[in-house]
């Protein structure tokens, strides 16, 4: 479960910067907006998401290029990155965090159920990677956790 207490760090930071965030969510599939809303007030920083669950929505509404998908696959640092790019552009935000990897059950082309790239970028661009031995739910929740506790720290 995420913290409530970073959601609330976050939001409460955002606001005293005039600094809006939104989120570009794959394995997460909407968490993340779920977790910054759950806070009284978010509606004052947070922009919105996108949850691209499939590469089409990946290259078609954020951006991301299918070269970089080609090159590196969609569960890699370079995509992530590009998922936070798009939804700062897209949507008009200050901040953006994106999660892309595979929450199983089982691997998907070679790739490790577990493995979790998470950007989150604005005025700096910080990426983070885990392989997560918790489940499917537990490898969503830890990604969403990770995700939040990370951008906290980045804001403080």
């Amino acid at each position: 479960m995420p913290s409530k207490a970073h959601a609330k760090s976050i939001i409460e930071i955002l606001k005293s910067r005039g600094e809006t965030v939104s989120v570009a969510e794959s394995l997460t599939g909407g968490g993340l907006g779920h977790a910054l809303t759950q806070v009284p007030g978010a509606s004052s920083v947070f922009i919105g998401g996108v949850v691209a669950y499939t590469s089409d929505v990946k290259v078609n509404v954020l951006g991301v290029k299918q070269s970089t998908i080609d090159q590196h696959t969609v569960v890699s640092e370079e995509v992530a990155i590009e998922m936070a790019q798009g939804a700062i552009e897209k949507l008009g935000s200050t901040w953006a965090i994106a999660t892309t990897g595979i929450a199983g059950p089982g691997d998907y082309m070679g790739i490790r159920e577990g493995t979790v790239w998470i950007a989150i970028c604005g005025p700096i661009c910080q990426t983070l990677h885990l392989t997560l031995d918790s489940g499917r739910d537990g490898v969503r929740q830890g990604a969403i956790s990770s995700a939040m506790g990370t951008f906290a720290r980045i804001l403080s």
